[in-house]
Protein backbone atom coordinates (compact mmCIF):
# COMPACT_ATOMS: atom_id res chain seq x y z
CA UNK A 1 0.00 0.00 0.00
CA UNK A 2 1.23 3.49 -0.88
CA UNK A 3 0.68 6.88 0.75
CA UNK A 4 0.73 10.03 -1.42
CA UNK A 5 1.26 13.50 0.07
CA UNK A 6 0.66 16.81 -1.72
CA UNK A 7 1.37 20.15 -0.05
CA UNK A 8 2.32 22.07 -3.20
CA UNK A 9 -0.28 24.79 -2.74
CA UNK A 10 -3.22 25.92 -0.63
CA UNK A 11 -5.10 22.90 -1.96
CA UNK A 12 -3.50 20.06 -0.05
CA UNK A 13 -4.24 16.36 -0.15
CA UNK A 14 -3.29 12.84 0.90
CA UNK A 15 -4.24 9.55 -0.71
CA UNK A 16 -3.91 5.82 -0.07
CA UNK A 17 -3.47 3.41 -2.94
CA UNK A 18 -2.67 -0.22 -3.59
CA UNK A 19 -0.42 -0.70 -6.62
CA UNK A 20 -1.60 2.64 -7.97
CA UNK A 21 -5.32 2.01 -7.45
CA UNK A 22 -6.85 4.64 -5.19
CA UNK A 23 -8.43 3.34 -1.98
CA UNK A 24 -9.12 6.62 -0.18
CA UNK A 25 -8.21 10.28 -0.41
CA UNK A 26 -8.66 13.50 1.51
CA UNK A 27 -8.38 17.06 0.18
CA UNK A 28 -8.62 20.33 2.05
CA UNK A 29 -8.09 24.07 1.63
CA UNK A 30 -5.32 25.51 3.76
CA UNK A 31 -4.21 29.08 4.32
CA UNK A 32 -0.52 28.15 4.42
CA UNK A 33 -1.09 26.05 7.51
CA UNK A 34 0.49 22.87 6.15
CA UNK A 35 2.67 22.51 9.25
CA UNK A 36 -0.25 22.09 11.65
CA UNK A 37 -2.77 20.49 9.29
CA UNK A 38 -0.87 17.78 7.42
CA UNK A 39 -0.34 15.21 10.17
CA UNK A 40 -3.88 15.43 11.66
CA UNK A 41 -5.39 14.95 8.20
CA UNK A 42 -2.99 12.10 7.48
CA UNK A 43 -4.02 10.36 10.71
CA UNK A 44 -7.68 10.97 9.84
CA UNK A 45 -7.23 9.31 6.43
CA UNK A 46 -5.51 6.27 7.93
CA UNK A 47 -8.22 5.89 10.55
CA UNK A 48 -11.06 6.23 8.05
CA UNK A 49 -9.45 3.63 5.80
CA UNK A 50 -8.60 1.45 8.83
CA UNK A 51 -5.00 1.26 7.73
CA UNK A 52 -2.08 0.94 10.14
CA UNK A 53 1.02 3.03 9.50
CA UNK A 54 3.24 -0.03 9.31
CA UNK A 55 1.09 -1.37 6.44
CA UNK A 56 2.53 1.27 4.10
CA UNK A 57 5.02 0.04 1.51
CA UNK A 58 5.97 3.33 -0.18
CA UNK A 59 5.68 7.09 0.39
CA UNK A 60 4.99 9.32 -2.62
CA UNK A 61 5.29 13.09 -2.36
CA UNK A 62 4.81 16.11 -4.62
CA UNK A 63 8.26 17.69 -5.01
CA UNK A 64 7.19 20.91 -6.72
CA UNK A 65 7.18 23.41 -8.17
CA UNK A 66 4.92 25.05 -5.63
CA UNK A 67 4.74 26.83 -2.31
CA UNK A 68 8.15 27.16 -0.63
CA UNK A 69 6.89 26.39 2.86
CA UNK A 70 4.29 23.86 1.74
CA UNK A 71 6.82 21.78 -0.18
CA UNK A 72 9.22 21.76 2.74
CA UNK A 73 6.52 20.48 5.09
CA UNK A 74 5.36 17.74 2.72
CA UNK A 75 8.82 16.53 1.76
CA UNK A 76 10.11 16.60 5.34
CA UNK A 77 7.13 14.54 6.49
CA UNK A 78 7.55 12.09 3.61
CA UNK A 79 11.26 11.69 4.33
CA UNK A 80 10.58 11.07 8.01
CA UNK A 81 7.96 8.42 7.32
CA UNK A 82 10.06 6.65 4.69
CA UNK A 83 13.08 6.58 6.99
CA UNK A 84 11.20 5.36 10.07
CA UNK A 85 9.28 2.69 8.16
CA UNK A 86 12.28 1.73 5.97
CA UNK A 87 10.23 1.93 2.78
CA UNK A 88 10.85 3.55 -0.64
CA UNK A 89 10.40 7.29 -1.13
CA UNK A 90 9.31 8.69 -4.50
CA UNK A 91 9.14 12.35 -5.49
CA UNK A 92 6.75 13.29 -8.31
CA UNK A 93 6.58 16.58 -10.20
CA UNK A 94 3.56 18.66 -9.16
CA UNK A 95 2.86 19.92 -12.68
CA UNK A 96 2.97 16.36 -14.00
CA UNK A 97 0.42 15.30 -11.41
CA UNK A 98 -1.73 18.27 -12.43
CA UNK A 99 -1.71 17.21 -16.09
CA UNK A 100 -2.06 13.45 -15.69
CA UNK A 101 -5.87 13.27 -15.14
CA UNK A 102 -6.30 14.59 -18.70
CA UNK A 103 -3.95 12.10 -20.36
CA UNK A 104 -6.92 10.29 -21.91
CA UNK A 105 -7.60 13.26 -24.22
CA UNK A 106 -4.40 12.72 -26.21
CA UNK A 107 -4.01 16.52 -26.37
CA UNK A 108 -0.93 18.52 -25.40
CA UNK A 109 -1.48 19.26 -21.70
CA UNK A 110 -0.33 22.57 -20.27
CA UNK A 111 -0.44 22.69 -16.43
CA UNK A 112 -0.18 26.22 -15.07
CA UNK A 113 0.59 27.47 -11.55
CA UNK A 114 0.92 31.08 -10.47
CA UNK A 115 4.52 31.63 -9.40
CA UNK A 116 4.39 35.10 -7.93
CA UNK A 117 4.41 38.56 -9.50
CA UNK A 118 3.28 38.11 -13.11
CA UNK A 119 5.05 34.79 -13.64
CA UNK A 120 3.69 31.28 -13.96
CA UNK A 121 5.26 27.85 -13.66
CA UNK A 122 4.41 25.54 -16.53
CA UNK A 123 5.42 22.44 -18.49
CA UNK A 124 3.96 20.42 -21.35
CA UNK A 125 2.85 16.77 -21.33
CA UNK A 126 1.04 14.41 -23.65
CA UNK A 127 0.02 10.80 -23.79
CA UNK A 128 0.56 9.32 -27.23
CA UNK A 129 0.28 5.65 -28.18
CA UNK A 130 -0.14 4.78 -24.48
CA UNK A 131 3.17 6.51 -23.71
CA UNK A 132 3.21 9.36 -21.19
CA UNK A 133 5.60 12.02 -22.47
CA UNK A 134 7.11 15.23 -21.14
CA UNK A 135 7.37 17.54 -24.16
CA UNK A 136 8.63 20.58 -22.26
CA UNK A 137 10.39 20.68 -18.90
CA UNK A 138 9.33 22.94 -16.04
CA UNK A 139 9.97 26.61 -16.66
CA UNK A 140 8.96 30.08 -15.56
CA UNK A 141 7.25 32.39 -18.03
CA UNK A 142 4.31 34.79 -18.31
CA UNK A 143 0.83 34.19 -19.66
CA UNK A 144 1.51 36.68 -22.46
CA UNK A 145 4.56 34.74 -23.66
CA UNK A 146 2.77 31.42 -23.18
CA UNK A 147 -0.09 32.56 -25.42
CA UNK A 148 2.38 33.46 -28.16
CA UNK A 149 4.00 30.01 -27.85
CA UNK A 150 0.70 28.11 -28.15
CA UNK A 151 0.36 27.17 -31.82
CA UNK A 152 -1.87 24.07 -31.56
CA UNK A 153 -4.97 22.97 -29.70
CA UNK A 154 -3.90 22.61 -26.07
CA UNK A 155 -5.61 21.76 -22.82
CA UNK A 156 -4.71 24.17 -20.00
CA UNK A 157 -5.15 22.86 -16.46
CA UNK A 158 -4.15 23.62 -12.89
CA UNK A 159 -4.81 26.35 -10.37
CA UNK A 160 -5.13 29.10 -12.96
CA UNK A 161 -6.29 32.51 -11.66
CA UNK A 162 -9.41 33.82 -13.40
CA UNK A 163 -7.66 36.87 -14.84
CA UNK A 164 -5.12 34.55 -16.51
CA UNK A 165 -7.93 32.36 -17.86
CA UNK A 166 -9.46 35.44 -19.47
CA UNK A 167 -6.14 36.40 -21.05
CA UNK A 168 -5.62 32.88 -22.42
CA UNK A 169 -9.12 32.76 -23.90
CA UNK A 170 -8.72 36.19 -25.44
CA UNK A 171 -5.33 35.54 -27.04
CA UNK A 172 -5.38 31.82 -27.83
CA UNK A 173 -9.03 31.51 -28.79
CA UNK A 174 -10.32 28.11 -29.88
CA UNK A 175 -6.88 26.55 -29.58
CA UNK A 176 -7.26 26.72 -25.80
CA UNK A 177 -9.31 24.22 -23.83
CA UNK A 178 -9.30 25.31 -20.21
CA UNK A 179 -10.00 22.90 -17.40
CA UNK A 180 -8.90 24.56 -14.14
CA UNK A 181 -8.64 22.00 -11.35
CA UNK A 182 -9.13 24.39 -8.46
CA UNK A 183 -10.42 22.43 -5.49
CA UNK A 184 -9.44 19.06 -6.93
CA UNK A 185 -6.84 16.74 -5.44
CA UNK A 186 -3.50 16.01 -7.07
CA UNK A 187 -2.79 13.31 -4.48
CA UNK A 188 -4.55 10.60 -6.49
CA UNK A 189 -2.49 11.39 -9.59
CA UNK A 190 0.65 11.39 -7.44
CA UNK A 191 -0.21 7.90 -6.26
CA UNK A 192 -0.56 6.57 -9.81
CA UNK A 193 2.58 8.25 -11.12
CA UNK A 194 4.56 7.26 -8.03
CA UNK A 195 3.53 3.64 -8.37
CA UNK A 196 4.65 3.67 -12.00
CA UNK A 197 8.08 4.91 -10.92
CA UNK A 198 8.29 2.27 -8.22
CA UNK A 199 7.23 -0.43 -10.66
CA UNK A 200 10.12 0.61 -12.92
CA UNK A 201 12.51 0.09 -10.04
CA UNK A 202 12.96 3.81 -9.37
CA UNK A 203 13.04 5.56 -5.98
CA UNK A 204 14.53 8.66 -4.42
CA UNK A 205 17.16 8.99 -1.73
CA UNK A 206 15.64 10.56 1.42
CA UNK A 207 18.94 12.36 1.98
CA UNK A 208 19.15 14.03 -1.42
CA UNK A 209 15.48 14.58 -2.39
CA UNK A 210 14.84 18.32 -2.32
CA UNK A 211 11.90 20.56 -3.27
CA UNK A 212 11.90 21.67 -6.90
CA UNK A 213 12.03 25.46 -6.90
CA UNK A 214 12.09 27.33 -10.21
CA UNK A 215 13.10 30.48 -8.37
CA UNK A 216 15.27 30.73 -5.24
CA UNK A 217 13.18 31.50 -2.15
CA UNK A 218 13.13 35.11 -1.00
CA UNK A 219 15.21 35.36 2.15
CA UNK A 220 15.28 38.62 4.04
CA UNK A 221 18.72 39.66 5.22
CA UNK A 222 18.92 39.78 9.02
CA UNK A 223 19.25 43.18 10.62
CA UNK A 224 22.66 44.18 11.94
CA UNK A 225 22.81 43.49 15.64
CA UNK A 226 22.89 46.56 17.88
CA UNK A 227 26.20 46.60 19.77
CA UNK A 228 25.96 46.37 23.56
CA UNK A 229 26.14 49.69 25.40
CA UNK A 230 29.64 48.94 26.73
CA UNK A 231 30.91 48.30 23.19
CA UNK A 232 29.46 51.60 21.99
CA UNK A 233 31.09 53.46 24.91
CA UNK A 234 34.45 51.78 24.18
CA UNK A 235 34.26 52.67 20.47
CA UNK A 236 33.41 56.30 21.29
CA UNK A 237 36.28 56.63 23.73
CA UNK A 238 38.64 55.07 21.20
CA UNK A 239 37.65 57.64 18.59
CA UNK A 240 38.19 60.42 21.11
CA UNK A 241 41.69 59.17 21.93
CA UNK A 242 40.82 58.09 25.47
CA UNK A 243 42.41 54.91 26.85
Amino acid sequence: MELAIDTSSNIAGVALSRKGEILASLTWQTARNHTVELLPNLVCLLQQARVELDSLEAIIVAKGPGSFNGLRVGISTAKGLASVLHIPLLGVNTLEAEAYPFAFTGLPLRPVHKAGHDEIATALYRQKNDEWQCLEADNLTTVTVLCLRTKQRTLFCGEIPYNMISEIRQNVGRRAIISPSEGQSRASSLAVLGWRKLNRGEQDDPVTLQPLYLRPPHITKPRAKTPPLADLREARESRNGNP
